[in-house]
């Protein structure tokens, strides 16, 4: 694949992005691509390496090694028709995904992955410019109707897939805008919302019926959806946040994480909201140390905020990783986002016991240090590290220490779905079938937070065992 020496000639480059200085000053993308003459130059990195590993670190399954050759080569239409036969939307993964088929890359085992994720995007972004993305209508309708709950990247993921196979497909979204956690969840200057337009245009063509406002089993009731669709796909996202029950709860200025975040993006889309949640001019504290709490950073940072201190509950992870050891998984080590670049202090191993303040608000965070060691069971347990106390000012506190499962009331509990031991729909990932006759579920309601691409794997396959379900068989790929 690529050039049979590259890989030994020619040294990974990263795109290039705007100063810190520059870049706070707005929400929109920040990230420069590279020129199309150096993409073939990392294209030509790519090893004929026997067993590409990078298709099994990738959730959708890529076929990576195939079009870095075709971008080597400069085939560059190719290379999209390789990409979308397995991504309805690489655009959304070349921007925010953290690139597990790069960990897994051969060339990783002792040098720099082939920049994977650049020359995916880069290939989605040449082929809007060029007009390459067209409708695919189907050829004949099978007169089946089906009703898709969510549109996050599984709930449209499954809607193209299922329109593009005959049926008539309808997407029910709560909010005001397509996109789920896609629109309100990721913050502009990770991924820019008009990418999500374009697709929904595409999508509309190809005979997906979107209608938003429409909070399945409270607007409309979810039984309604069984009498008038032929199929029901549950594709919400685990919205039920990790909470910190310690004194001081209360207070305000305590918010979870989306709650903060929703707002700035609606804004950005053109809303006005007076009363939003801001950090202009605040100490502000994340207790998180994710993407969420990443993105918590970056927007405190745009919004103004006086400081900005992320909180950790686990211990600061090695600078690199052992690669004979964990490699082709993804390894844990310490990485750095773009919003903690921006001017983020970072603290590990911090528990927080309380929160305390004057006249209602929060002022101090009470925290003390834990140390990790070996249980009896094999694991890791957590103890405070005794006289290791510590208080830090506090003016905005928010939560961004996960999610723990979808939501329960309404929709799931009037529809009556078996549920798995962690709270989100029981469906396995053969047929995607839940409890209940002609209801599927895929993504983060059926499998819990997680990545994107994951989301955009379970909405295909889900939609090829609903294809299947519907008509017998299916022509649609998993």
């Amino acid at each position: 694949m690529g050039k049979p020496t590259g890989f030994m000639e020619i040294k990974r480059v990263n795109e290039p992005a705007a100063p810190v200085e520059a870049r706070v000053e707005h929400y929109r993308e920040f990230v420069f691509p590279l020129a199309d003459a150096e993409l073939r130059q990392q294209g030509a990195r790519c090893m004929d390496c026997g067993i590409p590993f990078c298709h099994s670190g990738c959730p959708v399954n890529n076929i990576i090694p195939d079009w870095n050759d075709l971008v080597y080569r400069n085939r560059w239409r190719e290379a999209l028709e390789v990409l979308h036969s397995t991504n309805n939307f690489p655009e959304f993964t070349g921007r925010i995904c953290p690139a597990p088929c790069e960990a897994a890359c051969t060339l990783n085992i002792n040098d720099d992955a082939v920049a994977i994720k650049s020359i995916e995007h880069a290939i989605i972004d040449h082929a809007w410019e060029k007009g390459w993305i067209e409708p695919k209508i189907p050829v004949k309708k099978t007169g089946r109707k089906v009703a898709v709950v969510g549109s996050g990247p599984a709930g449209l993921a499954c809607s193209q897939q299922l329109a593009r196979a005959g049926h008539e497909v309808v997407l029910f979204e709560k909010n005001d805008r397509i996109g789920g956690l896609l629109r309100y969840g990721i913050p502009d200057f990770k991924m820019e919302k008009h990418h999500i337009d374009r697709r929904m245009e595409q999508m509309q063509a190809e005979g997906v019926e979107f209608r938003v406002n429409q909070h399945v089993g409270i607007d409309i009731p979810a039984k309604k959806l069984l009498e008038e669709f032929d199929a029901v796909v549950l594709s919400g996202g685990s919205e039920t946040p990790r909470d910190l029950p310690v004194p001081g709860r209360e207070l305000a200025g305590v918010h979870f994480a989306l709650d903060f975040l929703i707002p700035q993006n609606k804004v950005n889309a053109g809303d006005r909201l007076p009363d939003r949640i801001s950090a202009q001019g605040k100490h502000v504290i994340v207790i998180g140390g994710g993407d969420t709490g990443s993105d918590c950073v970056g927007t405190s940072i745009r919004q103004g905020a006086r400081s900005v201190t992320q909180l950790e509950v686990m211990p600061k992870p090695p600078l690199q990783e052992n690669r004979p050891l964990t490699w082709p998984n993804w390894p844990m080590k310490l990485r750095t986002s773009s919003s903690q670049e921006e001017g983020c202090l970072r603290e590990w191993s911090v528990v927080t016991k309380e929160f305390s303040g004057n006249s209602g608000k929060v002022e101090t965070l009470h925290c003390v240090r834990v140390e990790w060691t070996p249980d009896e069971k094999g694991g890791m347990k957590m103890q405070e590290i005794p006289g290791s106390e510590f208080d830090l000012e506090a003016d905005l506190v928010l939560l961004a220490m996960g999610y723990l499962h979808p939501v329960h009331a309404n929709l799931l509990t009037e529809l009556g779905v078996e549920l798995d031991p962690r709270g989100n729909v029981k469906a396995d990932t053969t047929k995607y079938q839940t409890s209940v006759p002609k209801v599927f579920s895929a993504g983060d309601m059926r499998r819990g937070q997680s990545l994107v691409v994951w989301a955009i794997r379970e909405g295909r396959q889900a939609a090829r065992s609903v294809d299947e379900f519907l008509v017998g068989y299916s022509e649609l790929p998993r």
